[in-house]
């Protein structure tokens, strides 16, 4: 009789005590939105990445669309970005109307490379959305730099980044806006839910105007001065935010741990390439744990091991350009971006990188 295999789910969250005492404040609190809570989350998510503003949203993605929006994103601009990131990377621009137009990556790191995002900009170009891969901080003072030339706004796609840094200081302290989140699997979780940090007082007004139905701060309910969205981020997620706030550098550390003993382990794996190191200018969040194999059959063998073996694996992470309704909607195929596309076919993560 064959013995079953208790099966390692890819991900989960660090949950604990301290989270559900301070849901159950708020649950007997009465007030689940628009609350005291929200509030907090957003105060001492700014205070612990040094900037001055920060706005909870629903997600990651749709904080993501507000700085399109407050960029000034519409029809037919084109917005520059990585092709290997969660597809929001390149959406948070379709929402206004604008065009995703795909810049290469580095090999070794997997954010963009500047010249690439330099040789992609148009007369049509209005923004760079770059990434934070996998919690590797990306090159932003080059990307800044393009931009502040070129007369783009530049939005921080820091979804899977909180408590990274780049040259010695937290992402998110630089003043370029960007944008964490908190799905499940991320460093801390609202189970649902993002924040924006920005250091301009005139845009953190606009996202949470924007958030809220386009209500003015201050204004009436049924008062709406722009168009906006149901973007809020509930009392009872802030509160979860908070509980997962106060153990953030304990889960870092663990997450640190668990992504050394990977490497340890499969160092001296031939054919195995490993994620980049840290250096003096990048500090790494771990997010996930992704490998690349010498070629896709040699990933897919390795996946095939993993089912056999009940063990969560996946896919990190397909090419964005090559999406079904990417290629359906512009017509993009292989060869637009070479090094991402031969590392999509190669890559696989863990992303358990926090064990009980």
């Amino acid at each position: 009789m064959r013995q079953e295999v208790e099966s390692v789910p890819l991900s989960g969250p660090y949950l604990g005590e301290r989270e559900e005492e301070l849901v159950l404040e708020v649950l007997r609190s009465g007030r689940l939105s628009l609350g005291p809570a929200v509030d907090r989350f957003e105060e001492l998510v700014a205070e612990r990445v040094g900037a001055p503003y920060a706005a909870a949203v629903s997600s990651g993605t749709t904080g993501l669309h507000l700085l399109c929006v407050a960029a000034g994103i519409g029809p037919g601009d084109e917005v520059i970005t990585s092709p290997y990131s969660f597809a929001a990377s390149a959406n948070c621009c379709l929402y206004e109307g604008g065009i995703p137009v795909f810049a290469d990556i580095d090999p070794r790191t997997l954010n963009l490379v500047p010249a690439a995002v330099e040789a992609a900009v148009t007369e049509r170009t209005k923004a760079i959305v770059a990434v934070d891969i996998y919690g590797y901080p990306c090159e932003l003072d080059e990307l800044r730099a393009i931009a502040d030339r070129h007369g783009l706004a530049l939005i921080d796609d820091a979804c899977e980044a909180l408590g990274a840094e780049y040259r010695g200081a937290p992402v998110g302290s630089s003043g370029t806006s960007c944008v964490f989140a908190f799905y499940p699997n991320k460093q801390i979780t609202t189970g649902e839910g993002g924040m924006v940090i920005t250091h301009s007082e005139e845009e953190w007004h606009l996202i949470r105007s924007l958030r809220n139905q386009g209500r003015p701060e201050p204004g009436g309910w049924l008062e709406h001065v722009r168009l906006g969205f149901n973007y809020r981020l509930s009392d009872i997620a802030s509160a979860l935010g908070i509980g997962q706030l106060e153990r953030l550098d304990e889960i870092l550390a663990l997450r640190g741990q668990a992504a050394k003993r990977y490497a340890d382990m499969l160092g001296g794996v031939a054919g195995v390439e490993l994620p980049c190191p840290d250096d003096e200018a990048h500090t790494r969040s771990w997010f996930v744990y992704v490998v690349l194999f010498p070629d896709s059959a040699a990933r897919e063998r390795v996946i095939a091991a993993f089912e056999r073996e009940g063990i969560g694996y996946n896919r990190y992470l397909p090419s964005i350009h090559l999406q079904p309704y990417m290629r359906e909607r512009f017509g993009f195929s292989e060869g637009l971006c070479p090094v991402a596309e031969d590392v999509s076919s190669r890559s696989r993560s863990r992303v358990r990188l926090v064990v009980r």
